[in-house]
């Protein structure tokens, strides 16, 4: 057990006062409007539980090979086997229990069992006792003990980007690249958009935003049905953190089916949650890819040039007017049209509907978690990313809807992704209606280890949120100002990542 009291990062927190070695940024940051300011600040310390240790892979079933397995954790069956060949060995592993928290859709368990051995000053001397264990017939990797994401101690840099429209009169939106389906960096686009600084936005599959995302009214990206999300209004000016969903027709006469998906591959449905036929679930399931054979997909001009492959598309002008039929897929996009494209049977519905003169009509329709239809107005933007951290001045993580939670056995993602520490990045309001753009680094020992979902939550509502949405994070993770590049450190050897769309901060 770590000896570190939770006093000591609440205090931290409730007071944000600066560790003496990061002094807050604010006094010193050029470029930044009135009513912006920035702070850095630490919280936590090392301690003498910090170590490395050797973590030795479960095999999903109780029968499975040792030598290939893949899980971090598993049942205590499966832990118990594997820990009784490991002593067979001559080594002296140890049992941890993995407890999943309460969230605000899930109650709190046990999430399963790990095997792990020994403790080491470094990863190095770590990484040669994992040597003998692969040698002796295990799989593993190595682990450091304070990124677990249970010590409320753990060694943190917190960046906060403080925006007052008491004092501020720019804006607070979103934006990307020359197109959707390409990345930019974070300072890149502060530097071709004037932008006085920024914070890393929704996840980026495969060409496309992963959730529904709507700008200046235009729904530009799909949604994952029941995902948290976040609308921002009035330039930034009104937040409200809620969880969404969206349904796109497509009428041909008095015909009409629905639209899959709006700006991505059609038959791949990263992050599940689709709207019917997908593969192997309908249920938001974070970072997992669906597959559905027949789809209806929208390509919009802001997504740029369509993917091309077998299936049908229709062109359309402005007003919906069909322009061509086609029996491949990859035509261009017409000024402020758009095109459908079509796979599977999918395909044969829409070569049988469309003909070039007729005119086809796509509606859209996005609902909040009360089943309230959500005005499509200019000036709208909503960003489904998630999951919900705080609402209404509650700690209120929605993870099963937001599909942290694995379906099935395997609850590895869930352990690696939700419950261990990662970089984060956050967006929330605190009661005066200020926002707060929040970057914690992670993953680099000693300096900053990350947060668990659940103490991502407890930050921001410390730091005085009533609405935060957890945005993506890891190695996108990244907050930058105009005048001093990047604020923060990510966790990518190389530095930022490019990435799909960011939050902006414009004077």
């Amino acid at each position: 057990m770590h000896r570190r009291a939770l006093t000591t990062l609440v205090v931290a927190l409730a007071t944000l006062v600066p560790a003496a070695a990061a002094p807050a940024a604010s006094a010193t940051t050029p470029a930044l409007p009135r009513g912006v300011t920035l702070s850095s600040f630490s919280l936590g310390g090392q301690d003498a539980d910090d170590v490395w240790t050797v973590h030795v892979y479960l095999p999903a079933t109780l029968d499975g090979p040792l030598n290939t397995a893949g899980t971090a954790l598993g049942s205590k069956e499966i832990a118990d086997r594997v820990a009784a060949a490991l002593r067979e060995k001559g080594f002296e592993p140890r049992l941890e229990q993995v407890d999943l928290p309460r969230f605000a859709d899930v109650p709190a368990g046990v999430l399963g069992w790990t095997v792990r051995l020994g403790r080491y000053p470094t990863n190095a001397a770590a990484t040669t006792a994992l040597s003998q264990i692969r040698a002796a017939g295990f799989a593993g990797g190595t682990r450091y003990t304070a990124q677990d994401g249970t010590d409320p101690g753990a060694p943190q840099k917190v960046h906060v980007l403080s925006v007052d429209f008491r004092q501020f009169r720019g804006t607070v939106d979103t934006d990307f690249g020359p197109t959707l389906n390409g990345t930019e960096t974070l300072t890149d686009l502060l530097g071709t958009t004037g932008a006085a600084a920024g914070i890393n936005a929704q996840w980026f599959y495969n060409r496309a935003p992963g959730g529904l995302y709507v700008k200046d009214g235009r729904l530009i990206g799909s949604a994952t049905q029941g995902r948290g999300g976040i609308k921002i209004t009035h330039g930034g000016r009104r937040v409200d953190v809620d969880t969404y969903t969206a349904r796109v027709t497509l009428r041909a006469g008095r015909e009409s089916v629905e639209i899959d998906g709006v700006n991505r591959l059609p038959g791949e449905v990263w992050n599940c949650g689709g709207v019917g036929g997908d593969q192997p679930t309908e249920k938001a399931q974070h970072d997992l890819k669906c597959t559905d054979s027949s789809e209806l997909v929208r390509f919009t001009p802001e997504w740029g040039t369509p993917p091309a492959g077998e299936g049908a598309e229709a062109v359309l002008d402005a007003r919906g007017r069909v322009l061509a039929v086609n029996t491949t897929r990859g035509a261009g996009i017409p000024p402020g049209g758009s095109t459908i494209q079509a796979i599977g049977d999918s395909a044969t519905w829409l070569l049988a509907h469309a003909r070039p003169g007729s005119r086809l009509t796509v509606t859209e329709r996005v609902e909040d978690g009360r089943g309230h239809r959500v005005p499509l107005t200019p000036g709208t933007t909503i960003l489904q990313v998630g999951p919900t951290l705080v609402r209404d001045g509650r700690v209120s993580v929605n993870a099963g809807a937001d599909g942290l939670i694995r379906e099935g056995t395997d609850q590895t993602f869930t352990y690696n992704w939700a419950l261990r520490a990662n970089p984060r990045s956050m967006i929330g309001v605190d009661r005066h209606g200020k926002l707060m753009l929040v970057v914690v680094d992670g993953r680099q020992a000693g300096y900053s280890e990350g947060l668990g979902i659940a103490q991502t939550a407890e930050l921001m509502k410390r730091l005085g949120a009533v609405e935060a949405l957890n945005l993506d994070g890891g190695g996108s993770s990244v907050l930058a100002t105009a005048g001093t590049g990047i604020v923060n450190r990510p966790s990518d050897a190389t530095g930022q990542r490019s990435l799909g769309n960011v939050i902006l901060v414009r004077p």
